[in-house]
C-alpha cells in the first residue's frame, strides 16, 4: 500500500486526509467515498513515522488474529454448499445454514459474513475476495469460474473434489515427513543436553590445560556459552525474527516475491512447488476451457488462484501473449516451465481442437510427478539428514577428542 495525502475543501477550511491505496487511481476513489466535502487533490506522499508504526502494530496483530479453516471443514462445507445450490436453495439461505451448524469458529465467521455481503447485493466471489486469507485462492477461483458458467453447484463439487485430493497430498507430505523430522528433533535435544551439561565438564578440564584449543573445540565451547548463558536470549530472538520475516512476507509483496524465489531454487522444495502449482493451473484451466471461457479469459482466473509469486509472473506472460494473437503453445513455451512433450501435446490440442481434453491430461500428467516426489520424500531427505547427523557426530567427537588425545600426548612426552 502506498500512502497519499489528500487535500479536501469543507466548510470553508482546507483539511488533509491520509489514505492508503495501491494507485493514485484508488486513492482519488476512496478519497471521494471518505470525504464530505470538495476534493481538490490527491497527491502520493511519505508515511510519517508514527503512522508507519500505527499500521506495523496493526498488520501485525491482524496476520496472529486470522484463521485459516480447517482443511476437514472447509471441504465438508463446499460439499454441502453445492447440495444446497443444485438443490435450489438460495446461497444467502445455504451460507447461513452452514454458518450456524459449523463447529468452527472461523468457517462460522466467514460464512456469516459472506451470507451478509450476498444480502447486501454482492456476488459471492466477490465477497470472498476479502477473505482470500481464510478460504484460498483455489476456492475463490472455482466460484468465479462457476458464476461466469452458470453451473456454480458443479464448480462447488469440482472444488470439493480438488480440496480433498490436496488435503491427501497433504497427509501423504506430512507421513513422508514423520520419520525424518522425529529423527531431527532427537539429535537437536540430544545435542543441546550434551552442549548445556557435559560440554560444561570438558570445559573446566580444557581450561585447566591453558592450551591452544583446536577449531572444533573452541565452536564447542562458544556454543556453550551461548546456550548457558544467552539462551532466553536467543530463543527469544529466533521467536522475533520469525514474526517479523511472517510480517513482511504477508505484507510487502518485493519481500515476499524474494522469499518465492528463494524456495524456487531449494532443493526438493522447488520441485513440490513448481508441480503442485501446475498440477492446480492446468485442471482449473481445461475445467474454464471445457465451460466455454476463451481461453485469455481462463487463463487470467487459472493464473489468479498461484500463491507463487514468480511462477505466476512467468505463466501471466502467457496471457500476454495470447492477448497478442500469438499461440497458447507459443507462450508456454517461452515460460520454461513446461517440458517439450507437453508443448507438443498442447500444439496439438491447438490444432484438433480439443485443447481442453489435452490440457487436462497434462493436469494429470503434473498430478503423477508431485505424487512421484511425495511418494520418494523419505528417500530424498535422507542424504540431507545424514549429512546433518555426521556433521554433529563429528564436531562432538573432534572438539571432545582432540584436546584429550593433546593432553595424552603430552604426558607420554611426545
Amino acid at each position: 500500500m502506498k500512502y497519499f495525502i489528500a487535500t479536501v475543501l469543507a466548510r470553508g477550511k482546507r483539511e488533509s486526509l491520509p489514505i492508503y491505496a495501491d494507485n493514485k487511481k484508488d486513492a482519488l476513489e476512496y478519497a471521494k467515498i471518505k470525504s464530505t466535502g470538495i476534493l481538490i487533490k490527491v497527491v502520493e506522499a511519505t508515511e510519517p513515522l508514527d503512522s508507519q508504526f500505527i499500521r506495523f502494530k496493526r498488520d501485525l496483530f491482524q496476520n496472529f488474529k486470522k484463521k485459516k479453516i480447517k482443511p476437514d471443514f472447509i471441504i465438508a462445507a463446499i460439499r454441502q454448499l453445492a447440495v444446497m445450490t443444485n438443490a435450489g436453495i438460495s446461497i444467502y439461505d445455504s451460507l447461513s445454514e452452514i454458518a450456524s451448524a459449523s463447529d468452527d469458529e472461523a468457517l462460522k465467521t466467514v460464512f456469516s459474513k459472506l451470507a451478509d455481503d450476498i444480502n447486501s447485493g454482492h456476488s459471492l466471489s466477490a465477497s470472498m475476495e476479502n477473505f482470500r486469507y481464510e478460504l484460498g485462492n483455489l476456492t475463490i477461483a472455482m466460484v468465479h469460474l462457476g458464476e461466469k458458467t452458470g453451473n456454480l453447484d458443479d464448480a462447488l463439487y469440482s472444488l470439493a473434489d480438488m480440496l480433498e485430493e490436496i488435503r491427501s497430498n497433504f497427509i501423504k507430505f506430512k507421513k513422508a515427513m514423520a520419520y525424518p523430522r522425529n529423527v531431527m528433533v532427537a539429535m537437536a535435544v540430544a545435542f543441546t543436553i550434551l552442549i548445556s551439561y557435559v560440554v560444561p565438564e570438558f570445559k573446566k578440564i580444557f581450561e585447566s590445560l591453558n592450551a591452544e584449543l583446536p577449531i572444533p573445540t573452541q565452536i564447542l565451547l562458544t556454543l556453550e556459552h551461548l546456550f548457558n548463558n544467552y539462551g532466553p536470549y536467543v530463543l527469544m530472538s529466533l521467536i522475533f525474527s520469525f514474526i517479523t520475516f511472517r510480517y513482511f512476507v504477508n505484507n510487502y509483496k518485493n519481500f515476499r516475491f524474494g522469499w518465492h524465489k528463494v524456495l524456487l531454487r531449494t532443493y526438493l522444495i522447488k520441485n513440490i512447488i513448481k508441480f503442485s502449482t501446475l498440477n492446480r493451473f492446468t485442471l482449473v484451466f481445461s475445467e474454464l476451457l471445457r465451460a466455454g471461457i476463451p481461453i485469455a479469459e481462463a487463463l487470467d482466473t487459472s493464473i489468479e488462484m498461484i500463491d507463487n509469486l514468480p511462477l505466476k509472473e512467468k505463466l501471466y506472460s502467457v496471457r500476454i501473449t495470447v492477448e497478442k494473437g500469438g499461440a497458447l503453445n507459443k507462450g508456454l513455451k517461452d515460460t520454461q516451465l513446461f517440458e517439450n512433450m507437453i508443448i507438443q501435446m498442447v500444439s496439438a490440442g491447438e490444432e484438433s481442437g480439443t485443447l481442453d481434453t489435452m490440457i487436462q491430461k497434462v493436469a494429470e500428467y503434473y498430478k503423477m510427478r508431485f505424487d512421484a516426489i511425495i511418494d520418494g520424500l523419505s528417500e530424498a531427505i535422507e542424504p540431507i539428514m545424514l549429512f546433518f547427523m555426521a556433521a554433529m557426530i563429528t564436531l562432538l567427537a573432534l572438539g571432545i577428542f582432540l584436546p584429550m588425545w593433546d593432553m595424552g600426548n603430552a604426558l607420554q612426552g611426545r
